[in-house]
């Protein structure tokens, strides 16, 4: 199955004021705004939906609001489109909208959806390392440090479950749809990607183990450098955001990251220069905990300056 990644995640939530300036902040694009709600967009299209928790067009909630409600994944052709419905109608209710999306339900409970990807090309500025040894990142004279520097939100990169039985969830992903397991954390869970991406993963489940470990736990977009999740990570801070984990850089994907509270049900993630991974990888298994968590973690606190 020729899935790309995520298209869209669709969130049903309390305060959409909240959610709406919250998405702002981040840095994606409004190009949608009503009553009903609105869509928020990265540079590749890729965007977050916003709808009220009581709208009854949502799918069924699988956990209190605010919360997920339904992840849309995009597909590279409308051949791929349709073996998905061949394939998933044989055991599960489709429903499919005027504009194509085919709408259903995964083995984990979660409202899942897939369309022809509206992903389009990234357009923005080089971003350019100047290292030791290799030849220079940026022209002479061209400072990397700016106050006024424009950060936006690149591509949707990963959403993570709490499910109630991984190992029919992970099945699920595996042989209906054609996803890899990268990595897993031992008795947790797996870190998966589908066949049209390389990124070390575009879902995570981890195994629920009691009531509060249910729906979503966090999701993120990719964005161009450490240095973007640093200095989008401070600004968020500095807007009162509350810093929740990070910054820091995982083990599994080796992904920069720092994570914020949201008002979505989960926390939002900052996150940046993510492993990629062919079919000749071999999986990685680790106990889970700080040391197989993070290689480096660090603090947000208040600025400060020698002398003071």
């Amino acid at each position: 199955m020729n899935i790309v990644g995520l298209d869209a995640l669709v969130f049903g939530v309390e305060d959409m004021a909240a959610g709406r300036q919250y998405l702002l902040d981040y840095g994606l694009k409004e190009t949608e705004a009503s009553a009903a709600g609105g869509n928020y967009e990265a540079l590749d299209g890729t965007a977050v939906v916003l709808r009220h928790a009581s709208d009854p067009g949502l799918p069924k909630a699988n956990a209190p609001s605010p919360n997920l409600r339904e992840t849309i994944y995009g597909v590279a052709d409308a051949a791929t489109l349709a073996a998905i419905a061949d394939n998933l109608g044989q055991d599960r209710a489709l429903a499919t909208d005027a504009e194509g999306t085919i709408h259903t339900v995964d083995d984990g409970g979660y409202a899942i959806a897939f369309r022809v990807t509206r992903r389009r090309a990234i357009v923005a500025p080089h971003i350019g390392i100047n290292v030791p040894g290799q030849m220079p990142g940026r022209a002479p004279n061209v400072c990397a440090a700016d106050k006024d520097e424009v950060m936006l939100p690149r591509s949707l990169s990963h959403v993570v479950y709490f499910v109630p039985d991984v190992a029919k969830a992970q099945a699920f992903y595996e042989q209906r749809l054609g996803f890899r397991v990268t990595d897993r954390f031992i008795g947790l869970g797996p870190f998966m990607r589908p066949a049209g991406t390389l990124d070390h993963h575009t879902l995570f489940m981890i195994q629920s183990f009691n009531d509060h470990m249910v729906g979503m736990n966090h999701f993120t977009f990719h964005l161009g450098s450490a240095h973007e999740v640093l200095h989008a990570g401070w600004r968020f801070a500095q807007k009162g955001y509350k810093s929740f984990w990070g910054p820091g850089r995982h083990v599994m994907g080796s992904n920069y990251f720092w994570y914020f509270n949201s008002p979505f049900g989960g926390t939002m993630e900052f996150d940046a220069d993510m492993d990629l991974h062919d079919d000749s990888w071999t999986p990685r298994a680790m106990p889970p905990g700080a040391d197989n968590s993070q290689i480096f973690l660090f603090e947000h606190r208040p600025k400060w300056a020698p002398g003071e």
